[in-house]
C-alpha cells in the first residue's frame, strides 16, 4: 500500500532548532536543528514506511498572502543566523536521504503541502503530513492525517476527523472557521478581537461557520461580543482567507515523482561525520565497513577482476568470447544467478549481461556473450539445473522477449523478503541482501546515477556491481530459508507465492490484445461528448471561456453566475472537485463541469494512455502482476494499470469492450468472487447468523437490514438495504460512526446505533475483532487462514491513533488477505487444470476478485462449468464460495 508523507520543512526546522540546546561541530557548524530533522526523518522512515516522500520549504518572506493583508506574519522576530546558517545544511541532510525537497517563490509550504494532499487524496493515497503547525489539521480527509509535532520533533500526535472532532469537536475544514474567529498570532492574522480559541469553538459548534455567524450576530450571546463581531466583518472574512490553504496552487510536481526507494547509507555516513554525529552512526543499514569508492580498481586484466571490500578481496571471472568454453565447467547447479536489465518495466528493457556465484566462484556473462554461448543458454533452460534468483517473473518474462528460456528456479529471494516483512513493499536486491549477506551490495543509483544523470557504467563497474548481486543472493538464500521457517511462512512461499510466480510470468507473457480501432472510436465519441458538454456549459455561463482553466472557471461560476463560492484565496477561486461536488445538486452547469472533468480524465488516462502501452511487437498490452507491493498479500499492477479503470461510470465501463480475443472465435470469459469477504468473516467469526444467510444463499445485505431493523423481507426499502450494505462493508474495515454518518450522510448518533444494533444482531463478529485485537497485541502480528503474517508493530502504543489504526488493520488483514491468498490458490489450481486437461483457454488477467480468460468457442461450456468449479474449491470454508461467470466477444460484454 502507498504512504506519502509530506514534510513542513520550515515547522519541524524551527521547532528542532528551538527543542534542542544550541549544538556545534569542533569547526564551529551550528547542528542542533540538523540533528533535530534528522532524528525526526529516521523515526518517519522506520515507523512510518513511506513509499513517497517529499519536504516543501518557504521559498522566501513575501507570497500572495500580503497582497490582502501587507502585515501577514509581520510581528514574527527575525530568524537567528544560528538557525539560518543551517538550512542548506538541512537541504545536503535531505540529499544524503535521497529525499526530494520542493519550494516555489511567491507561496509557502502549506500551499504545496495542501496541493499535494489534495492530489494525493484523488487519487486514495495514504498520505501523512508532519508539521508544528495546527493549521494543517484543515487538510485532513479520509486518505489524509496530520502528525502534529510535540516535545520539539521526537514525539506525534496523529490526526484523523475522527481525532479532529474529538478534541476540538470540529470538521477538519472547520479549522479555518477556527483561525478566522480567534486569528493566530504566530502568522499574524487579526481575527475578531476579543475572541479566543474557547468562545471561537462555541461559535463554530452553534453556527458551523465564520459566514453563518457573521450572518446571526443578533442572535449571538454577549453585547461586547456582538459589537466585536459587527466591527470586525471584513477583519474576520479577512482572516479566514488567509488561514485558507491553498489546494491549486502551480505546483510542477506529481506524487509519482517522490517515490522512496530509500537513503544512500555511505552517502549518509559521510554526512553524519560531517555533522559529528557519532551516536546516529550505528543507525544507518546498510553502509560499507570502509570509505573505498564501490567499484574501484574492478577488473584491471580481462579474465579475473579483484578489489578490496569489506575485509576480504572479492573475485569474479568475466567471461567474454575468448574464454568462455574454458569456463562451462563452471555452469553447475545449484548456482543464484542475477539477471540485470536496464530499466524497471522488463517488457522493454534491454539485458545487460547475467551474475552466477556458486560456493566456489562468481561469473559475470555479458549478454551478447550469452546469447552466443550454447552451453549457458542449455544451462538456462535445463530445469535440472537449480537456480536461485531474486525476482523470478522480472527474470523469466525479460529473458522471453530475447527468445531465452529460463527453467529450474528453486528459490526467489524477492519473494521470501517480502513474505518475511510484508509492510516492506517492493523489497531491492540491495535491501534484502544488507541484512542477510556478508558482502554489500549498491543501490542501482549509485551505479548508474539518477535522471538526467543516468547512464551505463563502465564495463569493469557493471561487471563488479552485477557479480556482487550474485554472490549477496548465494549467501542471502540459506538465513532466508531458515527465517521463512522460524515464521511458519515455508508451505505459503513454497506453494503459493512461488508457483503463482510462475503464472502470472505466463499471463503476463500472453498478454491481453487491445482493439485499437475500437480504442480510437471511443476517443472520437470522448470528444463529441466533450463538444457537447463544452456547448452546454458555455450556454448555461452565457459565454465562452477555457472549463480547464481553474481561473477561469472561477471568475465565471462565482462572479458572473453568482454562485456562492465555497473558498477563496487571493490567486482565485477553488474550483477542487469536493468544492464543486458541494455545489452540483443546487447548480446544472456544476454537473456538466464534473461530467466534463471525467471524460477529459478517460480520454487523456484511458485511451491515450493505453494506446501508448501497447507493444510494437505483439500488438497487446502486457501489465506487469505486482506480486509483493501489499501488506495484505493482494496482487496489483502497472503499465497499465488495469484495476483503476473506472467502471462505476459508464464511459469507464465502455473502455472494456476494447480488451478482446487474440485469436477468431474466441469469447472473453470472466469469473468473480461475488462478496468473498463477507464470506470470509463469517468463517473466521462463526457467527450464526451470517452463515446461516450465507449457507441458504440470501441477500446478505437485506439479511442484515431485516434484522438491525426487525422487519420482514418485503419491508426492507431500498434505503434500509443502502444502509445495511454499507454496514457490511464497512465492518470489515473497522468503520466508526463518525465514518458510517459521513458515508450514509446521517448523524453521529444514528450511526453509532446502527453500529450497535448490528452488533447485538451479529455478536459473533463483535467477538472476534475484539479477540482479533487481544491476540495481536500478544503476538505483534496477524495471520490470513494460510498463515500469511502482517506484523503491527503500532498495536501496543501509547499513542491513541496509532493504535486506533493498528487495531482496524488487526480486524481487516485476516479477511482482506485470506481473499487475496484465495485467488491466488485459484489462479494456481486453473493454470494446474488447463495444462493437464490440455485445453487451449488462456487465463489472461487478475483483477480484483476477478479472473479473466481467453476461451475457444468449443471449450466456452466446459470453461463456465470449470472455472467456477475451480474458484468455489480453492479453499474449503464454513460458507460456499460463490462465483458469478459471464462471457461475451470483449470484457465489456462478459461482466
Amino acid at each position: 500500500m502507498s504512504h506519502f508523507v509530506l514534510i513542513d520543512g520550515n515547522s519541524i526546522a524551527n521547532r528542532a532548532f528551538y527543542a534542542l540546546p544550541l549544538l556545534s561541530t569542533s569547526q564551529g557548524l551550528h547542528t542542533n536543528a540538523v540533528l533535530g530533522f534528522t532524528t525526526m526523518l529516521l523515526k518517519v522512515i522506520e515507523e512510518m514506511k513511506p513509499t513517497h516522500i517529499l519536504v516543501a520549504f518557504d521559498a522566501g518572506k513575501v507570497v500572495f498572502r500580503h497582497s490582502e493583508y501587507t502585515e501577514y506574519k509581520g510581528k514574527r522576530a527575525k530568524t537567528p543566523p544560528e538557525l539560518s546558517e543551517q538550512f542548506p545544511l538541512i537541504r545536503e541532510l535531505l540529499d544524503a536521504f535521497a529525499i526530494k525537497r520542493y519550494e516555489m517563490e511567491g507561496y509557502e509550504a502549506d500551499d504545496i503541502i495542501g496541493t499535494l494532499t489534495l492530489r494525493a487524496d484523488d487519487e486514495k493515497i495514504k498520505t501523512t503530513v508532519i508539521t508544528g503547525d495546527k493549521d494543517m489539521l484543515q487538510l485532513v480527509s479520509e486518505n489524509v492525517s496530520t502528525a502534529l509535532t510535540r516535545k520539539g520533533v521526537s514525539e506525534i500526535d496523529l490526526y484523523t476527523a475522527d481525532e479532529i472532532m474529538e478534541k476540538y469537536g470540529l470538521s477538519p475544514l472547520q479549522i479555518i472557521d477556527l483561525k478566522g474567529l480567534m486569528g493566530d498570532t504566530s502568522d499574524n492574522i487579526p481575527g475578531v478581537p476579543g475572541v479566543g480559541e474557547k468562545t471561537a469553538m462555541k461559535l463554530l459548534h452553534q453556527y458551523h461557520s465564520v459566514e453563518e455567524v457573521l450572518a446571526h450576530i443578533d442572535e449571538v450571546s454577549g453585547k461586547k461580543l456582538q459589537e466585536n463581531l459587527r466591527n470586525n466583518v471584513e477583519q474576520a472574512k479577512m482572516s479566514k482567507s488567509l488561514a485558507t490553504i491553498l489546494r491549486d496552487a502551480p505546483v510542477d510536481l506529481q506524487v509519482n515523482e517522490v517515490t522512496y526507494e530509500g537513503y544512500n547509507a555511505d552517502q549518509l555516513v559521510e554526512f553524519f561525520k560531517k555533522m559529528e554525529f557519532k551516536s546516529l552512526l550505528s543507525k544507518v543499514k546498510g553502509a560499507s565497513n570502509t570509505a573505498d569508492s564501490y567499484g574501484q580498481g574492478a577488473m584491471e586484466d580481462a579474465v579475473e577482476g579483484e578489489t578490496e571490500s569489506e575485509s576480504k578481496p572479492f573475485q569474479y571471472v568475466l567471461i567474454n568470447e575468448e574464454n568462455k568454453n574454458e569456463h562451462t565447467d563452471k555452469l553447475s547447479s545449484p548456482m543464484s544467478m542475477y539477471v540485470e536489465m536496464d530499466g524497471e518495466n522488463y517488457h522493454y528493457a534491454p539485458v545487460l549481461g547475467f551474475g552466477l556465484a556458486s560456493a566456489d566462484y562468481v561469473l559475470y556473462v555479458p549478454f551478447d556473450v550469452a546469447m552466443n554461448w550454447p552451453a549457458f543458454t542449455e544451462w538456462l533452460a535445463d530445469e535440472k539445473q537449480h537456480k536461485m534468483v531474486f525476482d523470478a517473473k522480472k527474470e523469466i518474462v525479460g529473458l522471453s522477449w530475447h527468445d531465452m528460456k529460463l527453467e529450474g528456479i528453486t528459490f526467489d529471494l524477492f519473494l521470501a523478503s517480502y513474505l518475511i516483512n510484508a509492510s516492506e513493499s517492493n523489497p531491492t536486491l540491495a535491501g534484502a541482501t544488507a541484512r542477510l549477506a556478508d558482502i554489500q551490495v549498491a543501490n542501482d543509483d549509485d551505479v548508474y546515477g539518477k535522471g538526467a544523470k543516468r547512464a551505463l557504467p563502465a564495463l569493469e563497474m557493471l561487471s563488479e556491481h552485477v557479480a556482487r548481486k550474485a554472490l549477496a543472493i548465494w549467501q542471502s538464500v540459506p538465513k532466508a530459508k531458515d527465517e521463512l521457517e522460524e515464521n511458519h511462512l515455508t508451505d505459503l512461499f513454497n506453494k503459493m507465492e512461488e508457483p503463482l510466480s510462475l503464472v502470472l510470468a505466463e499471463m503476463e507473457k500472453i498478454g491481453v490484445k487491445v482493439d485499437t480501432a475500437q480504442l480510437n472510436d471511443m476517443g472520437v465519441e470522448l470528444d463529441k461528448q466533450l463538444e457537447e458538454l463544452t456547448a452546454k456549459i458555455y450556454d448555461q455561463a452565457g459565454i465562452e471561456f477555457n472549463i480547464n482553466s481553474p481561473k477561469q472557471l472561477g471568475e465565471v461560476l462565482f462572479e458572473k453566475m453568482g454562485i456562492p463560492p465555497e473558498k477563496k484565496t487571493k490567486t482565485g477561486y477553488s474550483t477542487s472537485a469536493d468544492v464543486l461536488e458541494k455545489l452540483q445538486h443546487k447548480y446544472p452547469i456544476v454537473i456538466d463541469i464534473l461530467h466534463f472533468r471525467q471524460l477529459g480524465k478517460l480520454r487523456s488516462t484511458y485511451i491515450e494512455g493505453l494506446l501508448k502501452e501497447i507493444h510494437g511487437k505483439t500488438g497487446k498490452v502486457h501489465t506487469r502482476f505486482n506480486q509483493a507491493t501489499t501488506a495484505t498479500g493482494r496482487l496489483s499492477s502497472t503499465d497499465p494499470n488495469l484495476q483503476n479503470i473506472p467502471i462505476r461510470l459508464e464511459e469507464g465501463r465502455k473502455i472494456r469492450k476494447a480488451f478482446v480475443p487474440s485469436n477468431e472465435g474466441c469469447y472473453i470469459l470472466a469469473a468473480d468472487y461475488s462478496q468473498i469477504e463477507l464470506r470470509i468473516l463469517a468463517h473466521i467469526s462463526k457467527d450464526k447468523n451470517l452463515i446461516e444467510a450465507f449457507i441458504n444463499d440470501m441477500d446478505i445485505h437485506s439479511k442484515t437490514a431485516m434484522d438491525v431493523f426487525g422487519v420482514e423481507k418485503e419491508e426492507v426499502t431500498s434505503l434500509m438495504r443502502r444502509q445495511a450494505k454499507a454496514v457490511n462493508f464497512g465492518i470489515v474495515y473497522g468503520i466508526s460512526d463518525f465514518g458510517l454518518s459521513q458515508n450514509l450522510n446521517i448523524s453521529r448518533k444514528d450511526a453509532g446505533d446502527f453500529i450497535s444494533r448490528y452488533f447485538e444482531v451479529f455478536s459473533g463478529v463483535q467477538n472476534y475483532m475484539e479477540e482479533i485485537k487481544k491476540q495481536a497485541k500478544k503476538d505483534g502480528y496477524v495471520t490470513t487462514l494460510l498463515h500469511r503474517r502482517r506484523y503491527l508493530p503500532d498495536i501496543a502504543s501509547k499513542n491513541f491513533n496509532l493504535r486506533s489504526f493498528a487495531e482496524r488493520t488487526a480486524m481487516n488483514t485476516p479477511i482482506q488477505g485470506t481473499a487475496a491468498d484465495i485467488i491466488k490458490l485459484a489462479m494456481i489450481q486453473m493454470q494446474k487444470t488447463l495444462e493437464e486437461k490440455q485445453l487451449k483457454s488462456r487465463m489472461l488477467l487478475q483483477v480484483h476478485d476477478e479472473l479473466v480468460f481467453e476461451v475457444p468457442e468449443e471449450e466456452l461450456e466446459i470453461m463456465k462449468e470449470l472455472v467456477a468449479d475451480v474458484m468455489e474449491h480453492a479453499l474449503e470454508l464454513d460458507v460456499p464460495l460463490k462465483v458469478d461467470v459471464n462471457y461475451g466477444r470483449s470484457w465489456y460484454d462478459a461482466k
